[in-house]
Order: structure tokens, then sequence, then C-alpha cells
């Protein structure tokens, strides 16, 4: 029977500990991302202080009150709320825990506390940007209501996009690759290397 590459035993063990702690995750997270919600509450309070007035906090939940009037089924106006998840933007943690325990030795403990401290900011950004896009939304994206510049609009929307489809995933992988950069050299690379064709190792 051949023996698996390490590259196939870190594959299969990369895609078990994904599963096992995702599954982890979702009971947590309320509580794990609870951080991501404060320096969220901070960013949107600093940056965009003509649209919020208070930011309210809570396990699983972020409230934010603006001072963006729209106009009610009624002819009145009102200022909209918007609710997002700290965890939404989350789900990379799992991800990023998974590979270094996929990748094993020493020092694991250490890297994901410091992987966890590394994401809060990315996962901040991407809460805080939704938030923003949720506004703009709400207010129908008009410029004058929101009392913005045509650049600052398009800067939201980028924002969201990158927050929301790019960070999440790719930021804890790339973590990842920097902080267990010794055991990608020297296993993963070599390992694929040793399973390539002669000429196509050699070229």
């Amino acid at each position: 029977m051949r023996r698996l590459s390490p590259l196939t035993i870190f594959v299969l063990s990369a895609f078990g500990w994904i599963v096992a702690l995702t599954a982890l995750w979702s009971q947590v997270s309320a509580w794990t991302s609870y951080p991501v919600g404060v320096l969220s509450h901070v960013a949107l309070e600093q940056s965009a202080p003509m649209w919020v007035r208070q930011v309210h906090l809570s396990s699983g939940n972020m409230e934010v009150d603006t001072a963006i009037s729209v106009p009610t089924a009624d002819g009145r106006r009102g200022e909209i709320t918007v609710d997002a998840s700290p965890a939404r933007y989350a789900y990379g943690l799992p991800i990023f825990i998974a590979l270094v325990l996929a990748a094993r030795g020493r020092g694991r403990l250490g890297r994901v506390a410091a992987g966890y401290a590394l994401l809060l900011p990315f996962q901040a950004f991407s809460l805080t940007m939704s938030a923003l896009m949720q506004m703009v939304l709400a207010a129908q994206a008009d410029i004058r209501l929101l009392r913005v510049s045509q650049w600052q609009m398009e800067a939201i929307v980028y924002g969201y996009q990158l927050g929301s489809l790019v960070l999440p995933t790719l930021v804890p992988i790339l973590l990842w690759l920097w902080m267990d950069r010794k055991f990608v050299n020297d296993v993963l690379i070599r390992s694929w290397r040793e399973s390539l064709p002669p000429a196509a190792s050699s070229s």
C-alpha cells in the first residue's frame, strides 16, 4: 500500500480540522467575535460621526443608531437603524486555527493566540464596511442626503466588496503562510516538488 505524502496528510488533516472547528466556532462565535464589534464600534464613531449617533453592542449583535433621515410610509421622516453581526465576517478564525493544527510543530498555542489578535482588525474592517453599506443602501445612495462626495461613496462600495468577498478567507490563509512559512517550505513545497515528474521538477 502506497504511503500518503506529507502534502496529502496535511490537506486531509486541515479539512478535518476546518469541519470540526467551524462547528465549534458556530457555538461560541458570539463571544470570540465580541472584540470585533468593539473595534468596529470605535471605527464607526471615528470615521462616520456625521452618520452615527450611537452604537449598541451586545453578544452576537451590533446595532447602530444613525442620523440619516429617510421618508417613511406615512409621509414623515425617520432616522434609520442598522444591525450587523460581529461574527458574520469572522469565520476565518477556524480556518486559520485548522491550518496551524494541521501543520503541527511546536508553539501552536502561541501562533493561535497571535493569529486571533492579528485577524481582529481585518474582521472589524469588514464589519464596519458592512454597516456603512447598509446605511448607503437605506438612503438609496443619495449623495445629498448622505452628505458625502462621489468618491467617498465609491470607496464605501469597494471597501464593502473587499471586506465581504476577499478579506474573510484570504487573510487567514496568508497569515498562516507567513507564520508557518518554515513548514510550508520544508514540508509542503518539498512534497509537491517530489510529486512532479522529473522533467517538470527540474525545470
